[in-house]
């Protein structure tokens, strides 16, 4: 069944073009996203579809009597308004029975207890408070009571995610959900729409949420939409294919046209019928052979200043806000090529430990120590500040500097720079004021590395960027030689950045994890499993108790049989080498530049780990259970 159908879609600003006769639909229960380089107009055709965008022609239609939710970016939430009132701020029955209830509850009078009572139980109502407790909950938002003016942008936001959730509608459009939500919410929503009946229309740049969620990706592209019907790694694969037979398109076209243009050449001014059929045939050769491919490659070897052999030391380092602990007694030293990444739940101190690394927030005690040839490069959570916004995109590139040194005496320019982040020529002029949000994060980004630091700190680097410009970012990275470290909820983005963990637990408990972050998630949820099992002190796992706390892991006995403990050492290792292919076959998937056949033999290979992995996993945890 149609749920709805867009014909002829046209909408551009000015001369700009954004998108032209876009043409596609969704059915009843399909999840969709879209995905496109920021400034495409992802977030322009969203709101086209309810009506808070105008467009120059074309049909949007919705089937009849559809409810509809949208949360968008930027929400305009009513800052006097509870969380409570601004989540229930809806016109649908049953939450309005449910506020009314809650409110006769509060007033205490009987004859209105009593009407709202009937009213929520003619409209079979009472599980919607439990669901909206239960939204609220997970999404940390417990104290309802709090105006939405005193939160924070992300509080903001998750309230925005809440209010549209609680509505059970039967076409929900997100735009960028997973912003300012951690690790844990972020795999609850991954959960919850999985297994939602609404279908569902979504803009988000996080890669794993693609895979798990969608099974439609509409990339919208040279202002019009590509549809795959399959999650993330299909549309790798099959958008793949679609480059090579354009790039074989172009191939020909451009061997056509040097023919082509030889005869051009010879031609005398008089032309005849044939001729002039033949010359318009030359003129639309000659635009398919003009065509050029983006393949969004980074391969930039930088001359970066030499680290020395002191790079960052932290000697039994303390910091706390009154009574709120964020470290103490911490002791670490960075070493070379370190690449960390920190992981845990929002205001558990991760920011304020990078400040202090950065000396932008004081120690409460002991010491940091810097090594002299350490530079700093640090990409923040806070906008772009620029404070002429008039100032074009290649002069801010340039104010920092004229070219990036390369190894072996070579040089890249500012515009060359521009063109490997995606920053196309024809873009290099434009006023800064004229780019779209992800297009400021991205030059944000390109004037950190335009420094050439040798100590990279990013700090939520994904937010708004597109998957494309992660892509080439994730290039820039793997060249890079210095340290790098890595605050992210984009758990794709950790798992190919980062080889070990600082894990913020609160209350100034912080444990090292070798690994990434899908290694993390796995012996956490081994660890809770086992909690379950028994009340027996939890089994031990590869952890390392660096910071705070006395509580440390108590090892647990495992009574198996000789045979048995010997398949249980060797699962481990079996498990460990699994995931490590898992991971290569991941990256294989993610690379525009594989070709059909390794992304076909990748794609079943890892189908095959994945069960093979599950299987192997369920044995380990079922001899664990013999303690």
């Amino acid at each position: 069944m149609n749920y709805l159908s867009i014909e002829n879609l046209t909408k551009s600003f000015g001369d700009r073009v954004i998108f032209e006769d876009l043409t596609f639909g969704i059915d009843q229960g399909q999840k969709v996203a879209i995905v496109a380089k920021n400034g495409s107009g992802k977030t322009t055709l969203l709101k086209c579809l309810i009506e808070k965008e105008q467009y120059d022609s074309g049909r949007i239609v919705f089937r009849k009597d559809l409810r509809i939710a949208f949360m968008q970016q930027n929400e305009n939430l009513e800052g006097k308004n509870t969380i409570l009132e601004e989540v229930f701020s809806h016109d649908l029955p049953e939450l309005k029975a449910v506020k009314e209830y809650n409110f006769a509850m509060r007033s205490g009078d009987e004859n209105l207890i009593a009407n709202s009572f009937e009213a929520i139980t003619e409209l079979n109502a009472w599980d919607i408070e439990v669901k909206v407790n239960q939204i609220l909950s997970v999404l940390k938002l417990e104290d309802t009571s709090k105006l939405v003016s005193t939160l924070s942008g992300g509080q903001q936001k998750r309230v925005a995610l809440a209010k549209v959730l609680v509505t059970d509608s039967d076409f929900l459009i997100l735009d960028e959900p997973t912003n300012h939500l951690d690790l844990d919410m972020i795999e609850w929503l991954e959960e919850y729409l999985s297994k939602s009946k609404s279908t569902i229309l979504m803009v988000t740049h996080d890669r794993y949420f693609l895979e798990i969620v969608c099974d439609t990706i509409l990339e919208l592209e040279d202002k019009t939409i590509y549809k795959y019907k399959g999650n993330f790694s299909y549309y790798l694969e099959k958008k793949a294919e679609r480059n090579e037979q354009r790039e074989s398109t172009i191939g020909k076209a451009q061997n056509q046209f040097r023919k082509e243009l030889e005869w051009m050449r010879r031609q005398p001014k008089a032309r005849g019928v044939k001729q002039k059929a033949r010359i318009e045939a030359f003129h639309d050769t000659k635009k398919v052979a003009k065509q050029r491919i983006d393949k969004s490659e980074l391969e930039i070897p930088v001359k970066m200043e030499r680290l020395g052999s002191k790079i960052l030391e932290m000697h039994k380092v303390g910091k706390s806000f009154g009574d709120l602990k964020i470290l103490e007694n911490f002791t670490y030293t960075f070493k070379r090529n370190e690449r960390l990444g920190i992981v845990g739940r929002n205001g558990a101190g991760k920011s304020t430990f990078l400040n202090m690394i950065l000396g932008q927030e004081e120690v409460s005690s002991g010491k940091i120590v810097t090594g002299e040839t350490v530079v700093f490069g640090y990409y923040s959570q806070e906008l772009l500040k620029i404070k002429d916004e008039t100032k074009k995109v290649i002069d801010v590139i340039r104010d920092i500097a004229e070219f990036i040194p390369l190894e072996k005496g070579r040089q890249m320019s500012a515009a060359q720079f521009l063109e490997k982040f995606l920053f196309p020529r024809d873009m290099h002029y434009n006023f800064v004021h004229k780019l779209s949000g992800g297009e400021k994060r991205r030059l944000k980004l390109m004037t950190i590395l335009m420094k050439n630091p040798n100590f990279l700190i990013l700090d939520e680097p994904t937010n708004d960027l597109d998957i494309f410009v992660m892509s080439v970012l994730e290039e820039y990275l793997r060249g890079f030689q210095g340290c790098l470290i890595v605050v992210s909820h984009d758990r794709y983005f950790m798992d190919k950045m980062v080889d070990h963990l600082f894990v913020f637990e609160g209350d100034a408990k912080i444990k090292d994890l070798l690994g990434n972050y899908t290694a993390y998630r796995k012996q956490m949820l081994k660890s809770n499993k086992a909690k379950k099992l028994d009340n027996t002190p939890e089994e031990v796992i590869k952890i390392t108790t660096i910071s705070g706390g006395t509580d440390k892991p108590v090892e647990k006995k495992i009574k198996l049989s000789y045979k048995e403990n010997a398949e249980f050492e060797r699962l481990e290792d079996e498990m460990e080498q699994l995931e490590v292919e898992k991971a290569k076959l991941t990256v294989i998937l993610s690379d525009a530049n594989s070709n059909n056949e390794d992304l076909m033999q990748a794609g079943e290979r890892l189908s095959k780990v994945v069960k093979e992995l599950e299987t192997k996993t369920d044995r380990w945890l079922e001899l664990s259970e013999f303690v």
